[in-house]
């Protein structure tokens, strides 16, 4: 997920955040998704190239998904990975040690690929950034394309989404919270009000 400058913690450690109501279900993400891989077959042409890599923890989980919903259109196997951008990040000196996630390449690679990255939350555009520059020392693909289930505004860089399951307007005092049955065992999408840390200035 990409936030101003970096991926929220994970529900379990999430405590700086209230009031937050749902702006998407499991039947609308599911739905979202099935939409999101109908424009991905459209757009390319069938999908015969197409390799799909989620961006951990959440955008991993999504791009199965997708891969799930592309084989029962194109009725073929889709190749789908993860990409873990921590060491590309441009906040790396300045945030606390933090645990690397996998990198999984589909084993043809993606040279001469249409590669669709996967993430859960659009935000400053920081965290695509770090996953472009992640791909450029794997491979060549033919293309890369974006694929998120919320875009929420906010860009700090030229960065925009080619698939997006719902637009959110946000604005900064406010935080999305995406949460997946894989990992959180339920799927929303929260909206709230981020909470202050008690003595911090305002």
């Amino acid at each position: 997920m990409d936030t101003q400058h970096d991926k929220q913690p994970d529900a379990q450690q999430d405590t700086r955040y209230s009031d937050a109501r749902p702006v998407l279900e499991g039947p609308d993400i599911a739905r979202v998704l099935t939409r999101i891989a109908h424009e991905i077959v459209e757009r390319a042409k069938g999908a015969d190239d197409v390799v799909l890599l989620g961006i951990p923890t959440r955008g991993v989980f999504l791009a199965q998904r997708l891969a799930a919903k592309l084989e029962h259109i194109t009725e073929r196997k889709i190749p789908v990975g993860s990409l873990d951008i921590t060491m590309y990040r441009d906040d790396l000196r300045m945030q606390p040690p933090r645990a690397l996630a996998r990198t999984e390449i589909p084993g043809d690679g993606i040279d001469g690929k249409l590669v669709v990255l996967v993430d859960d939350v659009l935000f400053s555009g920081r965290t695509i950034r770090a996953a472009l520059d992640a791909l450029n020392d794997i491979g060549r693909p033919r293309a890369v394309q974006l694929a998120v289930l919320v875009d929420r505004g906010h860009r700090e860089l030229p960065i925009r989404a080619d698939y997006v399951g719902k637009n959110l307007p946000t604005s900064l005092r406010e935080t999305v919270k995406v949460q997946l049955a894989e990992e959180d065992g339920r799927d929303t999408v929260l909206l709230g009000a981020k909470q202050t840390a008690p003595g911090a200035p305002h």
